[in-house]
C-alpha cells in the first residue's frame, strides 16, 4: 500500500523528466534561441534540457541538427563583444566619465571580462563586457595581459 502511495506521488515528476529539448531546424553556432527553434518531445535523453526557459536566450556553441537533442553543455551566454570589434570604451569614478573608442581583443558575453586596446593610445585593458558594443574600463593598462 506504502509503495503505491509513493509511486502515485512520484508518478508527475517522472513523467516531466520524460521530456527533452530538440531541434526543430539546423541551428548555427552562437545563434541566440528563440522558441521556434525547439520541441519538446516526450523521451528522456541523457543530458539534454527538459525546459525551454532553460534554452530560450541562450547561444549555440555548436551546430545542432535537426531532431537532435539541445544539451546544457550546447548552450551559453550570448556573445555582446565579438572579438576584433570596435566597442565604446567608458571609464566612470564619482563624478568622472571619460568615454573613447577601442578594439576587442576578446570576445565577451554580459559580465565577462575581456581584453581591449584603446585606439588613441594603443594601451592594452581590461573591462567588464556592460552592454553590446560598450565595456567598462576600471583602471589603468592591463598588467597581466
Amino acid at each position: 500500500m506504502r509503495a503505491g502511495l509513493a509511486l502515485l506521488l512520484l508518478w508527475p515528476c517522472a513523467a516531466a523528466a520524460m521530456e527533452s529539448l530538440v531541434a526543430t531546424r539546423a541551428i548555427p553556432a552562437q545563434t541566440v534561441l528563440t522558441p521556434e527553434d525547439i520541441a519538446v518531445v516526450a523521451a528522456a535523453i541523457p543530458g539534454a534540457l527538459s525546459d525551454p526557459a532553460e534554452a530560450v536566450g541562450q547561444a549555440t556553441r555548436r551546430i545542432i541538427y535537426p531532431g537532435r537533442p539541445i544539451l546544457g553543455a550546447d548552450l551559453g551566454p550570448p556573445v555582446m563583444v565579438a572579438r576584433n570589434a570596435l566597442v565604446r570604451l567608458e571609464f566612470r569614478r564619482g563624478g568622472l566619465h571619460i568615454a573613447a573608442e577601442g578594439r576587442a581583443l576578446d570576445e565577451g558575453a554580459l559580465g565577462a571580462a575581456i581584453r581591449v586596446m584603446a585606439l588613441g593610445s594603443r594601451s592594452v585593458l581590461q573591462g567588464v563586457v556592460a552592454a553590446e558594443g560598450l565595456v567598462l574600463v576600471e583602471g589603468g593598462p592591463c598588467a597581466g595581459c
